[in-house]
């Protein structure tokens, strides 16, 4: 699964990830591998990504949007504190 995060201000990463862990609007909720198509708002909170490596990237974020389709994850946020 590949994963490109983008601020307004730069790209805070991009590539190989096991999972992803983002605070929706009514909950966190993970994607793994072949995780349904999903487009969802977030709200503030935390954003755990695992890498392919199993190395974990956390960072806060105070909000943005993710989209999910075919093993490609978008994820468009602001305000992000590491």
């Amino acid at each position: 699964m590949v994963i490109s995060v983008l601020s307004p201000d730069k790209e805070i990463f991009t590539g190989e990830i096991q999972s992803v862990k983002v605070p929706g609007i009514t909950g966190q909720f993970e994607i793994l591998q072949n995780h349904a198509p999903i487009v969802s708002a977030l709200t503030e909170g935390s954003v755990r990504i695992r890498k392919a490596s199993g190395e974990d990237l956390t960072f806060k974020i105070h909000k943005g949007f993710i989209e999910v389709l075919s093993n490609e994850v978008s994820l468009l946020v602001q305000g992000v504190e590491e």
